[in-house]
């Protein structure tokens, strides 16, 4: 199975650079259309939209409707989960109403988890008594399939950058942490938030965290040929080879791109 990922886009229109988000979320999704084999699923770890308004994420969705892979969303710190329920439900968006913006995809020999890690007042992720009670059911309501999750903060220590834990408490990332390993049946996790490239681990299970889809949000150092590209994450999943992870560079041939790294699943 093969995931395209993409992240932190943060379309705002009100934004100074309001144009180049927009025209480096057009750009990505362009460039995963055109992909061969063609990813069989895209995922979005949250940060949609920078300001959460219904006129960002219809902004948002007209570019994203371009995608020739059906389309998931997890929610992210700067977006507003009404908001982007209303502008994303039902293609893509399963979660019903209430406070928590999480499902399961069921579509595909790999099950997917969307995970809302957002907490209120903060640009951390929380994860409560009551939200691990949802994901072990919703882990738990099919036992026979291999699991991806994907949520926007990274739920371990991320070594780069200037915060290295990005929830709330230590203890509600353990909780997350407890959670995602009590089946066994989760092979890999895929976030965003840190607007940069990073991993990790959770027991056996890999974490992978991409850079931000945005440009002019981009952490980190790229070199020139990078600078004005968008990158996002190709994830190849198999029984015979694990997970390998490829960073695309939008619009650089593919003997350009940073390559795979594998990691066992």
């Amino acid at each position: 199975m093969i995931i395209a990922q993409i992240s932190d886009t943060h379309v705002f229109r009100d934004a100074p650079d309001a144009d180049l988000r927009a025209s480096d979320l057009e750009r990505t999704i362009a460039d995963i259309n055109a992909l061969k084999p063609a990813p069989d699923v895209l995922i979005h770890t949250g940060d949609m939209a920078h300001g959460g308004r219904r006129e960002d994420y219809a902004l948002a969705a007209s570019l994203l409707r371009k995608s020739h892979a059906p389309l998931y969303v997890a929610p992210g710190n700067r977006d507003d989960k009404e908001n982007l329920r209303h502008a994303f439900s039902p293609w893509a968006c399963r979660a019903s109403g209430g406070e928590f913006l999480d499902y399961a995809i069921e579509d595909f020999p790999l099950r997917l988890i969307a995970i809302d890690t957002v907490s209120r007042g903060t640009n951390k992720g929380d994860f409560s008594e009551e939200h691990a009670r949802r994901l072990i059911e919703l882990i738990d309501a099919e036992t026979t399939k291999p699991i991806v999750a994907f949520m926007h903060h990274p739920p371990y220590i991320v070594t780069v950058g200037p915060d290295p834990l990005n929830f709330v408490t230590p203890e509600a990332m353990a909780r997350l942490q407890r959670t995602l390993q009590h089946s066994g049946r989760v092979i890999a996790v895929f976030c965003g938030h840190v607007h940069r490239s990073t991993g990790g681990r959770i027991g056996a299970i890999p974490v992978v965290v991409m850079p931000c889809t945005a440009t002019s949000l981009r952490k980190g150092d790229y070199p020139p040929q990078m600078r004005d590209r968008p990158v996002y994450h190709l994830h190849r999943i198999d029984a015979a080879n694990g997970l390998c992870t490829q960073a695309r560079i939008v619009e650089a041939a593919a003997a350009d791109a940073d390559g795979c790294q594998r990691r066992s699943a």
